[in-house]
C-alpha cells in the first residue's frame, strides 16, 4: 500500500486504480479533483488518453470494409488486457507508461 495520499485522503495507489477502473469518467473526476499528487494525476491523464486512443481506433476500424470488425476485435482485446495490466501496476504504486499516451500524459501531468 501506498503511504502517499492524494489531495482527494485516498492512497494514491488507489485514486490511480479508480483512474483506471472507472476509466474515462473516473479519471476525469480525478483530473479535476486531484491537487498534489502527480502519480495519480499521471495517471488519470493517462487513463482518459488512451480510452480516447481506442475509442478512435474502432471508429477508424469501422470505415475499413472486410478488415475493419477484425481489427475492432483485437483493439478490444488490446484495451482490455491493457485495462488489466494497468490496473495492476496502479495499485502496486509503479508508474507504467505506455508509449505515446504515456509520454503525453506524463507531459501534460507536469504542466497541472
Amino acid at each position: 500500500m501506498s503511504v502517499y495520499k492524494s489531495s482527494t485522503g485516498m492512497d494514491e495507489n488507489i485514486a490511480a486504480v479508480l483512474c483506471y477502473l472507472f476509466a474515462f469518467i473516473g479519471a476525469l473526476a480525478f483530473v479535476l479533483l486531484e491537487k498534489k499528487s502527480r502519480f495519480v494525476l499521471f495517471h488519470a491523464l493517462q487513463s482518459i488518453f488512451l480510452f480516447v486512443a481506442l475509442i478512435i481506433g474502432h471508429v477508424l476500424a469501422g470505415l475499413i470494409p472486410l478488415l475493419g470488425p477484425p481489427l475492432a476485435s483485437l483493439l478490444t482485446l488490446a484495451g482490455i488486457a491493457l485495462w488489466i495490466v494497468l490496473i495492476i501496476h496502479a495499485g502496486q504504486g509503479k508508474w507504467l507508461k505506455l508509449p505515446w499516451v504515456g509520454d503525453l500524459a506524463l507531459h501534460q501531468a507536469r504542466q497541472l
